[in-house]
């Protein structure tokens, strides 16, 4: 099995790990990596993830001596191999004699979904809850319940998210092994050690807490921001399956889109009826697959994430438990149903989600090839344009190192430039407080930047998103103190300013 996931996941690699560059979200992963191999601290120095993808990859960059971007791909392709390799294990272990073919097409499907790359660590994560909840469910013990309590807590240490799923999933479990429970284990003392289990896992962010100066309030301010924003994520429509149905456009945009919305309702439904079923099934103490359970209690919880931004990148963060569930049910039907079923799911799988594979779109598009901080990739000329100018732009403003400000959702600027962000937010969507604003703007002065460029474009096309709406006070210190200077960028929404100081 692990040579498998190694096979799949280079052949993918191979395919499209040249390729590509995204200095929004990519960047945004790439810029707190280089960081970390600074000596930063993520959400303290600046805006990140939670800490556990950024520590991986920069072990991994640091013991290799290179800080590249195809680096950093790898280091995220060998957590996904890991990934598909505990997949397959969980799902062997309750679905025996299953042939070579069929498990290469598990590998491939779960492989397919695991994209973009540098979100395969969330991908993981729930992959990595589903092997231990199976492992309980399988033969429940005090051990099991502190080594499920202990996963959870690692995988909140990539995200905060996935420990939040994580206990909800496990209590349904629980709940699940209470009925009809043989073994009789103490439910007070299966708390307790589950809970153990918990702050074991999570005690690297905990002992973060307790001895990085700083880190404690710039987490617990990150936890009060959702609350203050009322949102995960910025929310996009529903795909419905029916809102395709009437499209004047071709008949294969009309079916990917169908078949979005279908996955979009499956995961739900699969959650909402799994549920029952299993639980119905423990009632009448009749045998069921402990990956299916697992998955079942997973799905809903994971439903959110995929529903928080209705998109295919997001629907990808959100099946996992659906693919999992769905292949462990198939590896018990009869082969003429199990090929059928499990061709369908990966053809449904590749209409869905292949376009939004970079190899992919350098295979409908004409890519050409740009340096990316030393490494040459295959890039959209939309991308490389964008590279050029940012390299024109430093060369000419802020040479000699100086600072750059590149705002609000384009991190892999500083990445690529190999400059520090003179800003905390370096992804700075949501509306800001006046504080935040304030203390941004006291980083800007002292950092003192070259140029500063604004992406003045709404996100999904919505004006009250625009930099100069959510972000006012910063926007109009920029407009006060920098020199607007056109016809240097490539969109009239790319604002320029130079520094008032910089001789041009």
């Amino acid at each position: 099995m692990l040579f498998l996931a190694i096979v799949v996941t280079y052949a993918f690699f191979l395919w499209e790990g040249h390729t590509d560059f995204n200095l929004a979200d990519e960047g945004f992963f790439w810029y707190g990596v280089q960081q970390v191999m600074h000596g930063e601290v993520p959400i303290r120095d600046f805006m990140a993830y939670d800490p556990g993808r950024y520590y991986w990859s920069s072990a991994l960059l640091s013991l290799w001596h290179v800080h590249g971007i195809i680096a950093l791909r790898v280091t995220a392709a060998i957590f996904q191999a890991l990934g598909v390799f505990i997949g397959l294990i969980a799902l062997a272990r309750t679905a025996t004699k299953q042939g070579s073919c069929w498990w290469l097409l598990v590998a491939f499907t779960l492989t397919l979904w695991m994209n973009p790359w540098f979100k395969v660590f969330d991908i993981c994560c729930a992959i990595a809850l589903i092997g231990v909840f199976a492992l309980l469910i399988e033969q429940p013990s005090y051990p099991r319940y502190f080594f499920a309590g202990f996963i959870v807590g690692v995988v909140a240490i990539f995200g905060r998210n996935h420990g939040v799923y994580g206990v909800l999933a496990s209590l349904g479990v629980m709940v699940y092994l209470a009925i009809a429970n043989k073994n009789r284990l103490a439910f007070f003392k299966i708390l307790t050690t589950w809970s153990i289990g918990i702050v074991v896992g999570y005690l690297p962010v905990l002992l973060m807490v307790a001895l990085i100066p700083g880190f404690a309030k710039a987490f617990w301010e990150s936890i009060l921001f959702l609350f203050r924003v009322k949102a995960t994520n910025i929310a996009l429509p529903i795909p419905w399956p029916w809102h395709f149905l009437n499209l004047q456009t071709s008949l294969e945009h009309v079916l990917s889109g169908v078949l979005l919305g279908g996955f979009f309702i499956a995961i739900v439904s699969f959650g909402v009826f799994g549920i029952i079923w299993v639980i119905r099934e423990r009632l009448n103490q009749r045998p069921v697959s402990s990956v299916l359970v697992a998955t079942v209690f997973l799905a809903l919880p994971y439903a959110q994430y995929a529903y928080s931004r209705a998109d295919v990148v997001h629907l990808a963060l959100g099946i996992t438990p659906f693919l999992m569930g769905s292949f462990a049910i198939l590896a018990d039907q009869v082969a003429k149903i199990k090929w059928r079923l499990g061709l369908f799911l990966c053809g449904a799988s590749l209409f869905v989600v292949l376009p939004a594979h970079p190899g992919w779109l350098c295979h409908v598009q004409q890519c050409v090839k740009a340096d990316v901080a030393g490494d040459q990739l295959e890039v959209t000329p939309g991308e490389a344009g964008a590279l050029t100018m940012l390299t024109k732009l430093t060369a000419r403003f802020a040479p000699d190192n100086r600072n750059i400000l590149v705002a609000p959702f384009w991190p892999g600027a500083y990445a690529v430039m190999q400059r520090k962000s003179p800003m905390w937010g370096i992804y700075a969507l949501f509306p800001s407080t006046k504080e935040s604003e304030q203390a941004e703007i006291e980083r800007i002065k002292m950092a003192d930047p070259g140029y500063a460029l604004i992406i003045n474009s709404g996100l999904d096309g919505r004006n009250e998103l625009r930099f100069r709406n959510t972000h006012s006070l910063i926007y109009q210190y920029i407009v006060d103190h920098f020199t607007r200077v056109d016809g240097l960028t490539l969109n009239p929404e790319y604002q320029l300013y130079i520094n008032k100081q910089t001789v041009q």
